[in-house]
C-alpha cells in the first residue's frame, strides 16, 4: 500500500517525507524530482521566501543505485531559512528564550491562527502557522515526484496549469500537448497556455501587489495515459473522484473541487452533459464524442484523460492586514502580517499534480499489486490484454 507522510516547520530546520509501498526496480531520476521541487517555487507574485530557498531532496534511504529498493523511502529537504530562526524556535529550550520567540498575537483571518489556538490551547499562535504553511507541500511536492516516476514507468504524465486568476479566466479548453508544452520551459509566469490571458492575469496580480491584497484562481490537473478501471463504485471511500476530491482540497488554500465540467454541468441539461459512446470495429475499441466527465464514471476511470481543478482562495496573509483581536488584550487590533505571497495559482498547480499522482500511484498499486516493478508491469500487461480483448 502507497502510504506517505510529512513532517517539519515552516521555520524549522528541516522538511521529512517518508512513503512506503512503492515496488522494488523503479528508477528515480533526482534532478527530474528537483525539478518538481523548482516548479513549485516559480511564479509571478511569490513571496520573498522564494529568494531564500533553493529546495533540493536529500534521499537517505529507500533508494540505491538510482532505483528503489522496495523498503521505506527517506526525504530531507533543508530550510536555508533555518539559521534565522534558531532562536526562535529551538528543540530543547533555553534560559532567556522567551525573549527570543517570535510570537504571533493577533490571529489572520482565514488562517488556522485562531481555531487552532483554540482547539490546542495555544496563547501564541506561531507554533500553529509554521505547520499549517504551505511550506510543508515542498514535502508533499518530493513524495509526488515519486509517485510521477512510478507513472512513468506505464505511460502515465500528469501536467498542471492555469485557467483563472481572480476574475481573469484563460477561456477555452487546453490540450495535453500545449500544457505538456508550457511546464517545460525554464520560466514561469502564471503558467496558463495562452499568452493573451497570461497577460490579463498577471495585470490581476500587479493590482493585488499595488493594493497590498492577495489573489486566487483556478488551476488544472491533467492525468493522460490512464487505463480504464483504475478505482471503484464499490464504496464511498473506494471512488477514484472522491480520494481526487479530498487529495485537492487538502491543499492549503483550495475552498474547491471541479471534476471534468462539473459546473457547466450543473448548469445544463443531461442530454447536453454525459458523454456519448462509440466503438471503432476495426481498432476494436469504445470512445467518447467529449470528456466532460474528466476521464471518470462511477467512481472509475474510463481512459480518457483525467482533468481536476481546484478553486484557490487568495492568501489570507495581506500587507494590508484585516480587522482581528489581540489575544492578550481581547481588544481590537490589525491581524499579523507574515511574509507572504500575492498569488500562488501556478505553483498550487505542481501541488496539485503531486496530490493526483499520489492518489493515481495508490489505486494502481491497489490493482495491479506487485513487490517489483517487474511483477507490477507483468501484471499490467495482463490486464491491458483482458481490456484489448473486451
Amino acid at each position: 500500500m502507497f502510504r506517505y507522510e510529512t513532517a517539519g516547520e515552516s521555520h524549522g530546520e528541516c522538511l521529512v517525507a517518508t512513503l512506503t509501498g512503492l515496488p522494488a526496480g523503479i528508477p528515480i531520476d533526482l534532478d527530474r524530482v528537483n525539478r518538481e521541487l523548482w516548479r513549485r517555487q516559480q511564479g509571478f507574485g511569490r513571496g520573498g521566501r522564494m529568494k531564500i530557498e533553493t529546495d533540493k531532496v536529500h534521499v537517505v534511504a529507500g533508494i540505491r543505485h538510482s532505483k528503489t529498493i522496495g523498503a521505506p523511502i527517506a526525504i530531507l529537504i533543508e530550510n536555508k531559512d533555518w539559521k534565522n530562526w534558531t532562536e526562535a524556535l529551538p528543540v530543547v529550550d533555553f534560559e532567556g528564550s522567551a525573549e527570543k520567540r517570535k510570537e504571533v498575537k493577533r490571529p489572520r483571518p482565514g488562517h488556522v491562527d485562531l481555531p487552532g489556538a483554540i482547539k490546542y490551547n495555544f496563547d501564541d499562535v506561531r507554533y500553529l502557522l509554521e505547520r499549517a504553511s504551505a511550506r510543508e507541500t515542498t514535502a508533499r511536492v518530493a513524495v509526488g515526484a515519486m509517485a510521477k516516476e512510478f507513472l512513468y514507468c506505464f505511460g502515465i504524465e500528469i501536467w498542471s496549469h492555469v485557467v483563472g486568476v481572480g476574475q481573469e479566466k484563460l477561456g477555452r479548453l487546453a490540450t495535453f500537448d500545449e500544457i505538456k508544452a508550457i511546464n517545460q520551459q525554464d520560466e514561469v509566469l502564471l503558467n496558463c497556455v495562452d499568452a493573451e490571458a497570461e497577460a490579463r492575469m498577471k495585470d490581476v496580480v500587479d493590482q493585488a501587489y499595488r493594493t497590498g491584497d492577495t489573489v486566487g484562481g483556478v488551476f488544472e490537473v491533467v492525468a493522460h495515459g490512464c487505463p480504464p478501471g483504475l478505482g471503484s463504485h464499490i464504496t464511498f471511500d473506494s471512488r477514484l473522484d472522491g480520494k481526487l476530491a479530498q487529495a485537492i482540497v487538502s491543499m492549503q488554500a483550495v475552498k474547491g473541487v471541479e471534476i471534468g465540467s462539473a459546473a457547466d454541468g450543473a448548469a445544463s441539461f443531461g442530454s447536453k452533459v454525459q458523454d456519448t459512446i462509440h466503438y471503432n470495429k476495426d481498432s476494436r475499441d469504445f470512445h467518447r464524442g467529449a470528456n466532460r466527465a474528466g476521464g471518470i464514471e462511477g467512481g472509475i476511470t474510463n481512459g480518457q484523460d483525467i482533468i481536476v481543478r481546484g478553486l484557490l482562495k487568495p492568501i489570507s496573509t495581506l500587507r494590508r492586514p484585516l480587522e482581528s483581536v489581540d489575544l492578550d488584550t481581547r481588544e481590537p487590533a490589525l491581524a499579523a502580517y507574515e511574509r507572504s505571497d500575492i498569488a500562488v495559482v501556478p505553483a498550487a498547480g505542481v501541488i496539485g499534480e503531486s496530490m493526483v499522482a499520489i492518489v493515481l500511484a495508490q489505486v494502481f498499486l491497489e490493482k495491479f499489486g506487485g513487490d517489483s516493478l517487474v511483477e507490477t508491469d507483468r501484471n499490467y500487461r495482463g490486464y491491458l490484454e483482458q481490456v484489448k480483448n473486451y
